[in-house]
């Protein structure tokens, strides 16, 4: 688990990056350190902010799994990470900014990426 890094994960953030880009949606910065979380993803036109979370980290309730080895120590670990996501997107919140998540089975999928074009001005949107 010490090589798990919270950037730069293939599986999660490239694989929205590459959505993103695919799609032409523009305008975004990643994990800017003004923002509270530092979101993976943030569109400053549209105070909006992205976050991609894997299934394992922040107990999705379709895929994500309590290991059989230290039960106890994970649970508190992942319950943490749920918390810290929920005060962040308050706190995100109260501040006028748009909070979207993503989980990492939906990354490959266009929901998103169409709630996203929703959010974000007509000049950076996909053009389809």
């Amino acid at each position: 688990m010490a090589k798990v890094r919270s950037k730069g994960n293939v599986s999660t953030e490239a694989a929205a990056e590459a959505v993103l880009r695919l799609n032409r949606v523009r305008g975004w910065v990643k994990h800017p350190d003004d923002v509270l979380g530092h979101p993976d993803f943030y569109f400053r036109s549209s105070k909006l902010a992205l976050f991609i979370d894997g299934c394992f980290w922040h107990a999705c309730p379709i895929c994500g799994r309590i290991p059989k080895s230290r039960t106890e120590f994970w649970s508190k670990k992942i319950d943490e990470n749920r918390r810290r996501d929920n005060r962040v997107r308050k706190k995100l919140r109260t501040e006028g900014i748009h909070v979207v998540r993503v989980w990492e089975h939906q990354v490959q999928t266009l929901g998103w990426v169409n709630r996203v074009n929703r959010l974000i001005p007509v000049g950076m949107r996909a053009s389809h």
